[in-house]
């Protein structure tokens, strides 16, 4: 057992011990209730509405300091922190030393009178106190548990105590997601439940988590997306959907990627991809002046604007910019693998023309886009629920939003046609016998809803915690998601 784990063991002795006094004094280390009347900030944020004032506020204490007769500490709630001074004679002998059972990390009720001291700073002056509940183990040093990034995000909890910017990250990630409801709900649109568990992973090409359902005794598979159970409700005569819900992709974990995560997907009959970007645009500003005051934000030092209108290119024309191969002279997938070769791409052979386009966006394309801007006409090849562009069905009426080298927004004018659909999803199918098991499978029910008739529609998804990634500036997804996927600690660690 190294040092560091001894003194852990200590602390813990000490801890139980006292908390065994406390119980001997006749007082309940583990409180069920207690009611405070103000928040810490209210009262500092306005001292001269208080001054003078009794006040009742309950917390944990961060900071504990006694001179003799006298003890001051710092009291953190919710909202921040405030300091409070305990004296013998305010008190009592009884309650005054019970201080010495008391630790930091542990919860108390005040009740007092608000001042300044000489030093400026708003204090509570108790003239009673509560002891509510003894915490068992130590908080981390004040460095030291901050910076261990495993601690972080596998005991959020500590993490939330003692990183107040934190904390302040996911309250304002509650606030853009009540916002969101609030903007979407006011243009109209009605926010729906579809299943998580689904007998065919669709509306997206990724790889599923699998699970088995005894009773029936089928395969069910975590969803992928929402898409195609919220296009059914277009069906059926629902004409503006949302779904805000989790997504399960059984893929790879990076700084961007965590295998659940969070989307909001959009829907609106009569609408195209065009009305999709307005929709993002105004969606994500809107969310961005509302909880942080300003369409301006700062993400990783560098201003980015989000003001409506978003730069809008084609996928052949942010190619052309970044790589000086353009596209829309290249004819075939021979040239474009050609060309492929010749910017030093590592290609498999049989590959479309679609297949390289897109590569060359992922490749030298993707991480240049720091401005907000919709990147649009993707190839047919990676767009399997996406409307053809009429005057080239290589492509299609589709976009994705990007934002610091990010994409955050995918949206298509829907396809409706049925058997242009059916016909995608047999050429996924072939993919899918080739060995790409992230292919779209044949979804029939689907199908067969597009044949009673879907109306024209665009569709959108937006990646909600990258989205809080840039508006909070995050460059981690584990930083944004409260409690991220992580590899079990081996027993004994």
């Amino acid at each position: 057992m190294d040092q560091e784990q001894q003194q852990l063991n200590e602390l813990l002795k000490v801890r139980r011990n006292k908390l065994e006094r406390l119980r001997t004094k006749g007082v309940d280390p583990f409180s069920p209730k207690f009611e405070a009347d103000h928040y810490s900030t209210d009262i500092t944020g306005n001292f001269e509405d208080f001054e003078g004032k009794t006040v009742t506020i309950a917390g944990r204490l961060m900071s504990i300091r006694s001179h003799g007769k006298a003890t001051f500490a710092h009291l953190q709630d919710y909202r921040g922190q405030v300091q409070i001074y305990i004296r013998l004679d305010q008190v009592g002998q009884e309650k005054y030393d019970l201080l010495e059972l008391i630790d930091i990390g542990d919860f108390i009720g005040v009740v007092g009178e608000v001042f300044k001291t000489r030093k400026g700073e708003v204090t509570v002056q108790a003239s009673d106190y509560t002891f509510l509940v003894k915490a068992l183990r130590p908080l981390p040093e004040k460095w030291h548990g901050l910076k261990d990034v495993e601690i972080r995000y596998r005991q959020r909890y500590v993490d939330l105590i003692v990183n107040q910017e934190v904390k302040q990250t996911f309250i304002n990630r509650s606030k853009i997601l009540s916002t969101m409801r609030e903007l979407l709900n006011r243009w109209g649109f009605l926010e729906m439940e579809t299943p998580i568990m689904q007998t065919i992973a669709g509306g997206a090409l990724a790889r599923p988590f699998v699970t088995h359902h005894n009773a029936l005794d089928i395969k069910l598979y975590l969803r992928i997306a929402t898409e195609l159970h919220l296009k059914r409700l277009l069906v059926g005569g629902l004409d503006k959907v949302y779904e805000i819900g989790r997504i399960f992709r059984n893929e790879g974990i990076s700084t961007i990627h965590n295998p659940e995560f969070t989307s909001v997907e959009i829907y609106q009959s009569y609408a195209d991809y065009k009305d999709m970007m307005n929709i993002t645009e105004n969606l994500i500003f809107q969310i961005a002046e509302k909880v942080f005051g300003s369409g301006k934000i700062r993400f990783q030092g560098r201003e980015i604007d989000l003001t409506p209108p978003w730069e809008r290119q084609s996928m052949i024309e942010v190619v052309r910019r970044y790589t000086g191969v353009d596209f829309a002279k290249i004819p075939d997938a021979e040239a474009a693998f050609q060309a492929a070769r010749d910017a030093g791409l590592e290609l498999d052979k049989g590959l479309s023309w679609g297949d390289i386009l897109y590569m060359f966006f992922e490749e030298f394309c993707e991480e240049q886009l720091l401005s907000p801007i919709f990147v649009t006409d993707y190839p047919i090849e990676v767009s399997p629920l996406a409307k053809k562009k009429s005057d080239d069905p290589r492509l299609t009426l589709r976009f994705e939003g990007f934002i610091a080298g990010w994409e955050i927004a995918n949206a298509f004018t829907e396809l409706n046609d049925p058997i242009d659909q059916r016909e995608r999803f047999e050429q996924q199918l072939a993919r899918r016998e080739a060995g790409d098991d992230e292919a779209h499978v044949m979804d029939e029910d689907f199908v067969n809803a597009l044949e009673y008739g879907m109306p024209p529609a665009g569709g959108l998804g937006i990646g909600v915690d990258r989205m809080i990634m840039i508006l909070t500036d995050n460059i981690s997804i584990r930083d944004v998601i409260l409690f991220p996927t992580l590899k079990p600690k081996p027993v004994g660690e």
